[in-house]
């Protein structure tokens, strides 16, 4: 599909082996679903989220130096993470990306 390869794949989007060990180290520290905990639910996060989409792959592709530096700190930023369950991640992701055939900024099914 042409939106997966503009896409990239997930380590061209900069999700590396150093992000793996970053990702289990913040799991395990943050392992709640913060979006679930704000509707009173207590449910395991698997996903660590970023807050502010970097857009990595988009600045490299760019080839602008300061765009890549930006979305690098942005990526690595650990005060832009949230822990989120599979289901709000793919909620926010969709809200984002116009994912599940729907279009940027549609509603999900939490607040």
């Amino acid at each position: 599909m042409e939106s997966d390869q503009r896409r990239g794949t997930a380590h061209e989007r900069g999700y590396t082996s150093a992000w793996t060990k970053a990702r289990g180290y913040y799991l395990r520290a943050h392992p709640l679903c913060v979006r679930c905990q704000e509707v009173g639910l207590i449910v395991e996060a698997t996903v660590v989220d970023h807050i502010i989409p970097h857009k990595l792959k988009d600045a490299i592709d760019s080839n602008d130096a300061k765009l890549i530096e930006v979305a690098r700190a942005l990526f690595w930023d650990s005060k832009n993470w949230q822990s989120l369950c599979k289901t709000d991640h793919d909620i926010k992701t969709a809200r984002e990306d116009g994912g599940f055939g729907r279009c940027r900024g549609g509603g999900g099914s939490k607040p």
